[in-house]
């Protein structure tokens, strides 16, 4: 039997079940994690937030420091621990968050597809058995809350299309929500902020852009201290200076050539990075491609020979796909524009700070390419099928 007509033949037997089949899957899928890690599972970082979490949940105690820029995630944690469910309560509500994450993907994905189900069951099902993704779910760690966040902005984005006023002021929810996550959780307000941008730029009125625009440079003074804010606790120079591809990894590492000639102490965070590029740029090259290939490519040192393989014959494939996407005028424009803007964005924030040994800071994003790469994949199906 050709292959095409196999899975024709698999899509009608399975289609009208497919939600309850994804349904079934993602509930396998929690038991299995929450079965190999034996319930809720405390790592280095778990302490500082959970820490945190109690001293709000004890006293209503909102400490300085880096915990701060991740201040939604201890608040989440403070409200079960508040209700005295400890962490399995914290654990239940990051797999209930991720259901609804799971229901945004696959809706969101059907709404770029004009309503057909083809690429928006493909997507889900990425995103349900991607075990980078949905292991986060059982950690006391923030990935699990922004993976979510950021899936539920792209259901929220894609649902603006209709125009309704409930749904523009779920999306401006849910990216504020997401932008209190993690330090770079603005970048998802910033992609949906360019792909607005881009639609009134195409209208015939330019009143409206130009007033964006105006409005954007207003506001760039407040902008530039909320990224020095941001970037108050990291230490970039040192990690440039020991040319780390991967935190606190020294095997994979940029060696210097000369001297790197160094900001003056007292400069701002943001000043410092644009200093370092300006007098050193070659160095800071070499350690942004460094940094390009270890972020996207999954051949992180301390994986297995398996888990790279697995990476590398479904993401590279994927990465293609979503980018032949991105390109398609059969998809809504402001859509891939914000999801496409997203990935390319969490790059370049990559590049310009440190990537991490696991793939905590790509995992975010990769639901995207997975949607993307669906939508492509079902573009190729359909015109074999015509």
């Amino acid at each position: 039997m050709h292959l095409l007509s196999l899975f024709r033949l698999l899509g009608q037997r399975l289609g009208p079940h497919h939600p309850a089949l994804l349904a079934g899957l993602w509930v396998l899928v929690q038991l299995a994690f929450l079965a190999q890690f034996r319930g809720p599972h405390f790592v280095n970082d778990s302490g500082h937030y959970l820490g945190y979490a109690a001293a709000i949940a004890e006293h209503g105690h909102f400490g300085p420091g880096h915990t701060l820029r991740y201040i939604l995630y201890p608040l989440f944690q403070s409200f079960w621990l508040w209700l005295g469910l400890g962490w399995w309560g914290i654990v239940v509500g990051q797999m209930a968050v991720s259901a609804l994450a799971t229901r945004a993907i696959y809706r969101g994905t059907r709404r770029l597809a004009d309503g057909r189900c083809g690429a928006a069951a493909l997507a889900t099902f990425l995103f349900i058995t991607w075990p980078d993704i949905q292991r986060f779910n059982v950690f006391l760690l923030t990935e699990s809350l922004f993976i979510s966040l950021v899936a539920l902005s792209f259901g929220a984005f894609t649902r603006v299309r209709q125009g309704r006023r409930k749904d523009w002021a779920l999306l401006i929810l849910v990216l504020i929500l997401t932008a209190l996550a993690r330090p770079n959780g603005f970048m998802v307000a910033l992609a949906a902020g360019l792909a607005g941008l881009d639609a009134l730029r195409r209208r015939p009125n330019p009143r409206l852009w130009r007033l964006a625009l105006l409005v954007l440079v207003l506001l760039s003074p407040l902008l530039w201290r909320l990224l020095n804010h941001q970037l108050a606790t990291y230490y970039l120079m040192d990690t440039y200076q020991r040319g780390e591809l991967i935190f606190q990894y020294q095997l994979w590492a940029v060696h210097q050539a000369q001297p790197l000639d160094m900001p003056a102490p007292g400069t701002g965070p943001v000043a410092r990075v644009v200093y370092f590029a300006l007098h050193n740029p070659i160095y800071l090259g070499r350690l942004m491609l460094g940094k390009l290939f270890v972020f996207i490519s999954y051949l992180k040192p301390h994986y297995s020979l398996a888990h790279r393989v697995v990476g590398v014959a479904v993401l590279w494939p994927a990465y293609v796909l979503a980018a032949l996407a991105t390109r398609r005028a059969g998809i809504w424009r402001p859509g891939r524009l914000f999801l496409a803007r997203i990935f390319l964005l969490q790059t370049a924030i990559t590049m310009l700070t440190v990537d991490d040994w696991d793939v905590r800071f790509l995992a975010p994003v990769l639901p995207l390419v997975f949607v993307m790469a669906a939508l492509e994949v079902e573009h190729y199906w359909r015109g074999r099928a015509a």
